[in-house]
This record gives C-alpha cells, sequence and structure tokens, in this order.
C-alpha cells in the first residue's frame, strides 16, 4: 500500500494495552493518542494530551503501530478528529486489515469517518460543562449496532440527563450505551442501582485499565 508521506500528526503516545472500555473491553489493543482537544471536560483525565506530543510521519506511526503484532487499534485523545492527519491514518489502518476504534466526544462532524471504524461516540452530561457542544447530528451518522455511545455519568442530574436523551433519540434501538461513573466523584455501586431500579438499557462501563494500573499511570 502507498502511504501518503506528507501526512503530519501530532502524536501523544502509542502503546499496547487492554482495551479498557466498551464491547470490546479486555482485549489486547495498540492506541494512538493525537494531541489536541478544544473541550475542557471537568473530569478529563487526558489534560496531558492537550499540548503534549510530538510530530510524526502516517509511515512512522503505522511502523509503530504494526510493531506491537496486534491487529485491534484504537485512536484517542484528546479529541482524534482536530486533526486532519487522522483521516489518513484510519484509512491506512483498514487497509492494512486493523479492527479500527474511534474515541471521539461527539462535538466534531463524523460525516468524514470510514464507516468500517467502530465509533465510541460521547455525549457529553452537565457534569463534563460541555453538553453545550454535542453535535447532535452525529447521530444520524453513526452505524446501528456497530458504533456504541458513551455517556460519562457524574451524578444524578447527569444520570437523569442521560435517560431524557435516550428516550428522546430512541437510542436504545440502535445502538450500544455506555455508562460510565465519573471517576472518583460517583461511586460504580452507586450508578449500578440506578440503572437496575430503572430497567435502562445501559450497560455499565468501568475504566479496566484504573482498576489494574496505579492511577495517573501512563502507557496503559
Amino acid at each position: 500500500m502507498a502511504i501518503e508521506t506528507k501526512t503530519i500528526l501530532k502524536i501523544n503516545e502509542i502503546y499496547l494495552s487492554l482495551q479498557g472500555e466498551s464491547t470490546w473491553a479486555g482485549l489486547p489493543c495498540v492506541f494512538v493518542r493525537l494531541t489536541g482537544c478544544s473541550l475542557r471536560c471537568t473530569w478529563c483525565d487526558t489534560a496531558y494530551a492537550f499540548t503534549e506530543g510530538k510530530d510524526q510521519g502516517l509511515e512512522a506511526v503505522l511502523e509503530k503501530v504494526n510493531s506491537f503484532g496486534v491487529k485491534l487499534v484504537e485512536i484517542t485523545g484528546g479529541e482524534p478528529l482536530e486533526q486532519e492527519g487522522v483521516y489518513p491514518l484510519m484509512e491506512a489502518l483498514l487497509m492494512m486489515g486493523y479492527d479500527v476504534l474511534l474515541e471521539t466526544s461527539g462535538a466534531v462532524d463524523l460525516g468524514r469517518v470510514p464507516k468500517e471504524v467502530v465509533k465510541i461516540m460521547d455525549i457529553k452530561c452537565p457534569g463534563s460543562g460541555e453538553d453545550s457542544r454535542n453535535l447532535w447530528l452525529n447521530l444520524e451518522k453513526l452505524v446501528p449496532w456497530q458504533d456504541e455511545i458513551k455517556f460519562v455519568i457524574k451524578d444524578q442530574t447527569d444520570y437523569d440527563y442521560a435517560k431524557k436523551v435516550i428516550e428522546q433519540y430512541r437510542l436504545d434501538e440502535k445502538f450500544t450505551l455506555l455508562f460510565s461513573p465519573s471517576h472518583e466523584e460517583l461511586e460504580a455501586s452507586q450508578l449500578s442501582e440506578w440503572i437496575l431500579r430503572d430497567k435502562l438499557p445501559a450497560r455499565l462501563n468501568l475504566q479496566l485499565h484504573k482498576i489494574i494500573w496505579p492511577k495517573d499511570t501512563k502507557g496503559r
């Protein structure tokens, strides 16, 4: 495959770990973390990716990914769709036979993302401080029963907001819904009780990497 040698990405880190979230959780996965994000969610745990990173050519990025020998790749950030180079990166990985996941904030248009890429899209709740940035037209650009929608829940207000969104857009009829307790702000047991009480069609989504490895560990 011919690689577009002019494509440059600002890369924060590339590493092998276990997929920590979504229905892909627990599988070995190569993470490509891109630098940059215009959102400032109150609970963000990757603020170091706002500015830290080095420019790398697409060919070098692909070589690094390939060196791990794992066929599952997640492109994350920051917000990876804020870099133009992410599009040739996704296309190249697909052509090389990778299963490609994209972790995205839901604040950037998904129209150019290849349909084969599994999009794990946030819908920001009020507790994030960025719920005004939700781009609702993105719901029409997700692939039913392939792509997944994640809500990070900080408190009862967030939970009620997420329930209303699910009902309004009938999301449970099209997508796997992931409910993540905001780390160190909401107990997983409390979120579990709410889900069970309401028989909500959502999957409790714990961050396995934070359970397995010490707090603030990078590269895992």
